[in-house]
């Protein structure tokens, strides 16, 4: 077989075999796939991941205001890598709507640890608590 003749169709595609065109007609559709056409493919790929239960909300509220109460311009080597840990916390709850037990725990010693070396930040003290008392249900 040639290189022009691999995989070609005779005719172009929607006419062969025609016998007067055709046609779709879709008055409504929630989620799904359409294909029309000798080669025509759908695929539909559908992924829905559980919204967050009340505790994991509460946690995700608190690691939000945490994150924020952190400082922005001069953050310490601390800061930075208490918000790193909080930003994969946060995105594991959106995505999974709950945090694996190893990530609470990592994440509880890392605030509490933050919270030793930072006691003066009163303004990000209160959302840490709340970060503190989130996991500490969780983890009961």
């Amino acid at each position: 077989m040639s290189s022009t003749e691999r995989d070609t169709p005779s005719e172009p595609a929607g006419q062969a075999g025609e016998s007067g065109g055709g046609s779709v007609s879709i008055q409504a559709m929630s989620g799904g796939s359409v294909s029309t056409g000798t080669y025509g493919v759908a695929t539909s790929v559908n992924t829905t991941a559980p919204g967050p239960g009340p505790e994991h909300r509460e946690l995700l509220d608190a690691i939000r205001a945490l994150r924020r109460a952190l400082p922005g311009e001069e953050r310490s080597a601390e800061d930075t890598a208490l918000d790193g840990e909080l930003a994969d916390a946060e995105a594991e709850i959106v995505r999974d709507g709950t945090a694996d037990r190893s990530r609470l725990t990592k994440l509880l010693v890392g605030v509490r640890g933050w919270l030793g070396t930072n006691a003066a930040a009163a303004g990000a003290v209160a959302s840490a608590t709340a970060v503190v008392q989130g996991i500490a249900q969780l983890l009961v």
